[in-house]
């Protein structure tokens, strides 16, 4: 946030700055390690008149408008090890089979992680940055605007129980909280991912709701 305070700074250059302060605060660190933590970024910013936006992996920033909901989201991981991602998906979770598999899924990911074979996520290199998707919308157009992370945009993505409409109809009523909450109901229907295959019965929630 520091280094994109200053509205001219380009957002790419403000995160390659912000990932390379963080992997200098870490000298006993091997930060070349497959293993490295890493994170996706979704970042919004209101520059005269003007909502840039970046994000790199898939925590997604939805944009609404008179004409309905612009989703800007980078799900390039998606394309990534489509055979051992299935593979995830075929088993309930928690069982040891779906520990196997995402085991095998999470050491292949890391081989290709920050790769151009792979997919970007901020990690310790920030040359990642270059590789965010980035764009501008005029401030003028937009009504509203949600940044979150896809443990929350998976309600419409992956459950399909909401519509875009839907969440921010939630967000407006009872904000974020109660979006979040709404989430939890929807899993806690299938905790064993019988209904909706996936990695975890739940992932982490974040939501930032903007209005003008």
């Amino acid at each position: 946030m520091a280094a994109l305070a200053d509205l001219d700074r380009p957002l790419t250059e403000g995160l390659a700055d912000a990932l390379e302060r963080v992997a200098a605060i870490h000298p006993q660190c091997d930060l070349r390690d497959p293993g490295t933590p890493s994170a996706t970024v979704a970042i919004l910013r209101h520059k005269y008149g003007v909502l840039e936006h970046l994000v790199l992996a898939d925590s997604p920033i939805v944009l609404e408008g008179p004409e309905g909901h612009t989703v800007i989201s980078d799900l390039r991981v998606d394309d990534v090890l489509p055979e051992l991602r299935a593979e995830v998906e075929s088993h309930q979770t928690h069982t040891s089979g779906h520990r196997e598999a995402l085991q095998r899924l999470v050491l292949a990911q890391r081989q290709v992680r920050n790769t151009p074979e792979g997919y970007w996520v901020a990690a310790s290199r920030p040359e990642a940055a270059q590789h965010a998707l980035t764009g501008a919308a005029p401030l003028k157009g937009i009504r509203s605007a949600a940044v979150m992370s896809d443990g929350v945009s998976r309600l419409v993505t992956e459950y399909g129980m909401a519509t875009w409409a839907d969440v921010f109809a939630t967000l407006q009523s009872g904000g974020p909280c109660e979006l979040i909450e709404t989430v939890r109901k929807t899993e806690a229907t299938d905790p064993t991912g019988i209904r909706w295959p996936r990695y975890k019965s739940g992932d982490d929630a974040t939501v930032a709701y903007c209005q003008w």
